[in-house]
């Protein structure tokens, strides 16, 4: 009776095949990388251009924008609006003098600098108009509106808080990208310098606050780090000036 013969794989065959499988897992862990580093850059770009736009606008006006009183007869808003005026006095705020959007600064200030050619993009307000705060304002990668103004809504220790201007990059950021952000722009710690953890969403889920060790938490109140081990998806920050 003839024998039937098992081949198994040689030692080569089997080299290739690991090595093919090592060839795979590097392309994937490297596009991972490369994604990572885009949406990085791309937040540090965001603020970067904004903070240049409000530095142009302030020393070409002598005002901030969005406080700006002069706006409707300084500034070429899009055709068929009439540029909004701040109140002028020196913050940017959310319950200026007025009504509906007028009283929103934070909304009125993506109009001023944009309408002033510091910004790109086009972005309209009605007088009188009751807008949602979030509505025309720009929005960072993950879909969710910025915010840029003068309050208090930063990681801080003062108690209460100190109000300050700060623009906030809004929500839904995994937190191992929003804490390379600060490591590239800052210390890399989410309760001091110019960039700190911030929990305001802008239209998305509510964020977990700093929360010490719990689960799910952004920031490790034991030693103000960014709690990547946690890997919370929805973390934001803010840029303080």
């Amino acid at each position: 009776m003839p024998r039937s013969h098992q081949r198994g794989f040689t030692l080569i065959e089997i080299a290739i095949v690991l090595v093919i499988i090592g060839l795979l897992l590097g392309g994937v862990l490297k596009g991972q990388e490369l994604i990572t580093s885009a949406r990085v850059r791309n937040l540090i770009a965001q603020q970067d251009g904004i903070k240049a736009a409000f530095f142009g606008f302030q020393d070409r006006f002598r005002s901030m924008p969005g406080d700006y009183a002069s706006a409707s007869t300084t500034l070429k808003c899009p055709s068929g609006t009439t540029c909004l005026n701040g109140n002028g006095n020196g913050i940017i705020e959310s319950a200026a003098a007025g009504t509906g959007v007028e009283a929103h600064e934070e909304i009125l200030v993506w109009m001023h600098m944009s309408s002033a050619g510091f910004l790109n993009g086009s972005y309209q307000m009605t007088a009188g108009e009751a807008t949602p705060t979030e509505i025309n304002s720009p929005r960072n990668p993950y879909n969710i509106y910025l915010r840029f103004m003068h309050d208090s809504d930063y990681y801080d220790t003062a108690s209460p808080p100190i109000v300050k201007l700060n623009l906030k990059t809004g929500s839904q950021i995994p937190v191992e990208i929003i804490a390379e952000v600060d490591r590239k722009i800052d210390d890399g710690h989410a309760q001091r310098g110019s960039f700190r953890f911030s929990t305001y969403n802008g239209t998305g889920a509510a964020l977990p606050g700093p929360g010490g060790t719990g689960t799910g938490a952004c920031v490790n109140t034991t030693n103000t780090t960014w709690f990547i081990s946690e890997g919370q998806a929805n973390c934001g920050g803010t840029s303080l000036f």
